[in-house]
């Protein structure tokens, strides 16, 4: 890493000559691959971006000149390009985001974000920039997936429409987002892609035309003058132009000095500009080259020279067991369609996909669109479930709330990763779902507790034709079953209070949600060590309120919530105004995630920094427990 190690800053690479940078490349493949199979991350996107990367950080002065990375998983680069170069802490607590992070770096103009939003910032940095009479151009990485996204298209008519803004757009066209890209935009890129003989023609022409005795010049600006309609016929890229933005490529996105000499160009254009280069996902490392699924987009830690995961234990994932009964459900139904938005493979579509092909629509990164057309779906008679992760579907809530719950339409959700996800930073974890829903009237969300519950709830919400329905369940293994010991309306209790046949009315009621039941569980049994007894309920269904809860509270002097999502708005909000429409006055207090972004950190450790285990939570309980009976002896 003789080379690596003298970069501190992007000025550094002006000293290297043009084989130094080849053997810069090199040295950051292997840091990259050497780094990231010990921690886990993004792998091969950034394998894929190395040159590219050097070639923005030669050609324009950051941090001066602001370039921003869509969703930016592809930043490892830039990270080691700008200083940062010790990745042993990669996306755990105290180390290196595994996106940019402005607490890092002033290099970092934007936070780690959701897909197709750069070219937003850009358009507006640039206005800035031009009211404050500044001329630095704005630079927006942005992949061709991410170019699926309605908001990335509607930001290109915005700068397209201003000449003299100065915007480099750069499209990192690797024919992928996490699996192969879809649709007619990668279409037309592919089209792009396999039409390279423009430039060359044009060059050709003019050399030789110019050679041409008496006619040659004007026979070339002849052809000059037509170039337009050439470009359609040998490299339609006419979509962009036609948008008011100038065209620079295909390029290859590995030739450090035909990258250099692009991006060169589009800086000095003054105005907004393409420049489509063309890369290869997992580049230089064979074992993702040779991934067909998803070229190492993700990696958990890994064998370096292999490729293969470094196995930690476990059990089955909460993704595995929806793939698995969505298959049978599709064995079993024939109007059971299957939306992906662009992750058929993370969100476990992939198994329904290979057995119902003409029953699965990828929509590419494009939530919005997915929820409404799968609302054409329900309309047509179909019955769709859109696999999504949660924090990504707060994206599309007014498709939620306007064309599928006011028209009463029989869609699906299943919210995966829902709840604290950890490592990948504020912007991925599930935390807002159960929040935002709670005001889209008629909609129900389930919170299944273990495997089999997840099963049943996936079949009872695809039975309901009339409304929205969600399935939400978090990232990782799923824990043991947690049998029911009765029931009482249709919630499910899993510990009853020990008094209760005695008609002895008990201390606490703990209303446990989702994936947390076990340690709902451990906090009675904290209690009952203390003297306290307690009830544990599972409601199943969190929206609407179980009507038999109220009453259920009125044999407990407390009522508890403790759910895997903010605080602010979430089931406990629900909870408490149900009681207080139901006239029942009793103390309650509601756990979960506090409204904050949390920065990255394993998923235990940030339960803890927020309360959110058993002894912190029968901590609490107690004391309010006790300042009760204070009460009741004054």
């Amino acid at each position: 890493m003789a080379l690596l190690t003298r970069i501190r800053g992007p000025r550094d690479l002006d000293r290297l000559t043009p084989g130094q940078l080849t053997a810069l490349a090199q040295e950051i493949r292997t840091f990259l691959v050497t780094e990231v199979s010990k921690t886990g991350g993004h792998l091969g996107p950034n394998l894929g971006v190395v040159e590219l990367t050097i070639a923005l950080h030669r050609v324009f002065d950051s941090p001066r000149d602001r370039v921003l990375f869509d969703t930016g998983h592809q930043s490892y680069v830039h990270k080691l390009l700008t200083g940062r170069q010790d990745f042993s802490g990669l996306r755990t607590k105290g180390g290196l985001s595994g996106y940019p992070s402005r607490a890092e770096s002033e290099h970092d103009v934007i936070e780690n974000s959701h897909a197709s939003t750069v070219l937003s910032y850009a358009d507006g940095l640039a206005k800035a920039n031009q009211l404050l009479g500044k001329h630095d151009p704005v630079v927006a990485v942005i992949g061709d997936g991410a170019l699926t996204g309605g908001m990335a298209w509607e930001a290109l008519n915005n700068i397209a429409d201003a000449k003299d803004r100065p915007v480099v757009i750069v499209v990192n066209d690797n024919e992928r987002s996490y699996s192969p890209t879809i649709g007619g935009l990668a279409n037309h890129l592919a089209t792009l892609r396999t039409t390279q003989g423009y430039e060359r023609f044009l060059s050709w022409g003019k050399d030789a035309l110019q050679r041409t005795p008496v006619v040659g010049q004007q026979l070339f600006e002849t052809l000059h003058g037509a170039k337009k309609g050439l470009k359609d016929f040998i490299a339609p890229q006419g979509m962009f132009e036609d948008l008011g933005l100038k065209y620079i490529g295909p390029i290859d996105g590995h030739d450090l000095t035909a990258l250099e000499s692009a991006l060169t160009k589009a800086r000095g254009f003054g105005g907004p500009v393409i420049v489509h280069c063309l890369t290869e996902k997992g580049r230089g490392y064979h074992a993702a080259e040779n991934n067909d699924e998803d070229r190492f987009h993700a990696v958990g830690v890994i064998h370096p020279e292999t490729g293969l995961p470094i196995k930690s234990g476990g059990g089955r994932s909460w993704t595995s067991v929806f793939a698995e009964e969505m298959v049978a459900l599709g064995h079993e139904r024939e109007d059971i369609v299957g939306i992906t938005a662009a992750m058929l493979h993370p969100v476990g579509l992939a198994p329904f996909a290979e057995a119902f092909p003409e029953r699965i629509f990828d929509v590419g990164i494009a939530e919005q669109h997915a929820v409404t057309s799968a609302a054409g779906l329900a309309t047509g008679g179909l019955h769709p479930v859109f696999a999504v992760y949660a924090t990504f579907l707060n994206r599309a809530f007014d498709q939620v709330l306007m064309d599928v719950a006011l028209h009463k339409l029989g869609v699906t959700f299943t919210l995966d990763r829902a709840g604290v996800t950890g490592d990948d930073g504020a912007s991925h974890n599930g935390m807002w779902d159960m929040s935002i829903l709670q005001v889209v009237p008629g909609l129900r969300l389930a919170a299944p507790r273990d495997a089999d519950q997840l099963r049943a709830q996936l079949r009872e919400a695809v039975e309901v034709k009339d409304a929205p329905t969600v399935v939400r369940y978090s990232k990782g293994t799923v824990g043991p079953a947690v049998p029911a010991v009765g029931k009482v309306g249709g919630m499910d209790l899993l510990r009853v209070n020990p008094d209760a046949e005695e008609g002895r009315r008990a201390d606490v009621l703990i209303v446990s949600v989702g994936a947390l039941a076990p340690m709902c569980l451990e906090v009675a049994d904290l209690l009952a060590a203390r003297g306290i007894t307690s009830t544990v309920v599972d409601p199943r269904w969190v929206k609407p309120v179980d009507p038999a809860l109220p009453g259920l509270a009125a044999e407990h002097r407390v009522v508890v919530t403790v759910e895997d999502n903010g605080r602010v708005g979430g089931v406990g909000a629900a909870v408490a105004q149900a009681l207080r429409d139901a006239d029942v006055d009793l103390p309650v207090r509601d756990f979960g995630i506090p409204q904050e972004f949390l920065d990255h950190a394993s998923r235990p450790e940030i339960l803890a920094e927020t309360g959110l285990t058993a002894p912190d939570v029968a901590r609490r309980v107690a004391a309010l427990v006790s300042r009760l009976d204070v009460t009741v002896e004054a």
